[in-house]
């Protein structure tokens, strides 16, 4: 197993799986807020193309939040996990989401401010997180960047859970996953630096690549 000292170090590391991208003016890179900023910051670095955020928020089990039933994005999208939330009742999903939904808003007004809204018509859209374990704020976020006029959508993680990694390759144009261990456990697992990302470093790093 191969450990990431942080997320700069796995997006150095990410980049180098994503080279035939390099110099194409159609890539933008998309990160997903929060962890996954400071490692599409580095790649958008690495391919000389433009960064910008995508907000998605997983929606966990109001026991375990950490377990995702689904999760939501921009727009009213919204991606369920059949088999997680049949164990829920309409009005525990309905709590979640509306706690969910009002922190997407939230979110989206901080980092976006006078930025216009994403328009990815024609584009290749990379959405870059740091790492993979349900797939599900992954799957909403290729709908949503879909949704958004994107031509090709690839999605890009340094780590991912082999499970996750199939979902989502039926579902985006193209999965490119650094590592796939056979028993995945947690993002975490794979980093020696994990900490919180904080609303300031999201908003640092697309001031630093406006």
């Amino acid at each position: 197993m191969t450990t990431y000292r942080d997320r700069a170090d796995a997006g150095r590391a990410l980049s180098e799986r994503l080279t035939a991208l390099i110099g194409d003016p159609d890539v933008v890179v998309l990160g997903l807020v929060r962890g996954g900023v400071p490692v599409a910051r580095i790649v958008a670095e690495r391919l000389g193309a433009p960064l910008d955020v995508l907000v998605v928020r997983k929606l966990g089990m109001p026991w375990a939040r950490e377990v995702a039933f689904g999760a939501l994005g921009p727009g009213g999208v919204q991606v369920l996990n059949d088999a997680v939330a049949s164990r829920l009742s309409s009005d525990d999903i309905a709590e979640v989401r509306h706690r969910e939904q009002a922190e997407l808003e939230r979110r989206e007004r901080l980092y976006r401010g006078d930025r216009p809204q994403l328009d990815l018509t024609g584009r290749t859209a990379v959405i870059v997180d740091d790492g993979l374990a349900t797939g599900a704020t992954a799957r909403v976020a290729v709908e949503v960047v879909r949704q958004l006029g994107a031509h090709r959508v690839v999605v890009a993680v340094p780590v991912g859970a082999q499970e996750a990694y199939e979902l989502l390759a039926a579902e985006a144009d193209q999965v490119i996953c650094a590592q796939r261990p056979a028993d995945f456990g947690a993002v975490s697992v794979y980093y020696d630096d994990f900490h919180e990302v904080s609303d300031e470093e999201v908003t640092e790093a697309l001031t630093a690549t406006a």
